[in-house]
């Protein structure tokens, strides 16, 4: 949003406080935080300095990107659904996506709710029902879809994660590596989603012991991630702990140290101070 087009009013006449300056801004406006300091009168008080961003801001541009790429989904009640997983609304999302499902359209409509309800299950743990309903959304998807539709790779993928949690690596790191190979035919190269199915099989390596083979996928998610992602991005430092927990296992300590404080350094900064990440 533009500094130039931004629509805002001046509204101390209609203010509470009589002696603030107010101004109301449309909704939607972005801001970028510049600067947080403590007033110098009030140790509990905190003064935030804020400039708007302008249309054509890169950082706000891959930030938004990002954003959109995160919340999957074909249409609008879809990416709800996704959105209320994402947060944590579990119930609501289940009853949600049952409905929905009560009420699909086609064949497709059901394979892409079934994929949702297998996120829903891996987020509640529930790996075997997870699993069922991924399954599920499979064989629909390979009735009507070529072998290397890219709507295949994270159903394979999302199988993969639930395997590795339920310690099964060998069987994750087949889900995973057919998830990598529809990527690789059907994404730009440096694409996120190519850079989480790299990530994905270092883990499953790293969890299995090679750690050579780990640290060959996480370098290569890592690299990915530089060029895609925000540098202050959560999974730019999930790639960075990840190549400091090899080397850490690896007995190169320096190497893991420096490579875990990059890790730490972008968490307190895009995560709050409570998250696992951190504490």
């Amino acid at each position: 949003m533009s500094t130039k087009t931004i629509p805002f009013a001046m509204i101390d006449d209609y203010s509470a406080f009589p002696s603030e300056h107010t101004i109301l801004f449309t909704m939607h406006t972005v801001f970028r935080v510049c600067g947080i300091k403590q007033t110098a009168n009030n140790s509990r008080l905190w003064e935030v300095q804020l400039t708007i961003t302008e249309d054509n801001d890169p950082q706000l541009a891959t930030l938004t990107n990002c954003i959109k790429n995160e919340i999957e989904g074909a249409t609008g009640w879809h990416r709800l659904g996704h959105l209320m997983i994402k947060v944590g609304h579990f119930n609501q999302a289940e009853e949600f996506c049952n409905e929905l499902l009560k009420n699909a359209s086609d064949d497709s409509d059901r394979a892409n709710i079934y994929h949702m309800l297998g996120m829903l299950k891996y987020h509640q743990g529930k790996y075997q029902e997870a699993v069922a309903f991924y399954e599920k959304s499979l064989q629909i998807k390979r009735k009507t879809l070529p072998d290397d539709d890219i709507s295949l790779a994270s159903t394979y993928s999302n199988i993969g994660q639930v395997y590795n949690n339920m310690a099964d690596y060998s069987k994750a790191l087949v889900f995973y590596e057919k998830s990598l190979k529809i990527r690789e035919i059907s994404l730009p190269p440096n694409h996120p989603d190519v850079a989480t199915s790299y990530n994905n099989i270092g883990q499953a390596y790293h969890n299995m012991g090679n750690h050579s083979k780990a640290l060959e996928f996480f370098e290569k998610s890592l690299k990915i991630r530089e060029i895609s992602l925000p540098p202050n991005h959560p999974d730019l430092g999930q790639s960075y702990n990840n190549i400091g927990q090899v080397y850490n296992k690896m007995n190169e300590y320096s190497k893991a140290l420096s490579y875990i404080d990059k890790a730490l350094a972008i968490w307190q900064k895009s995560l709050p101070p409570t998250h696992p990440n951190i504490k």
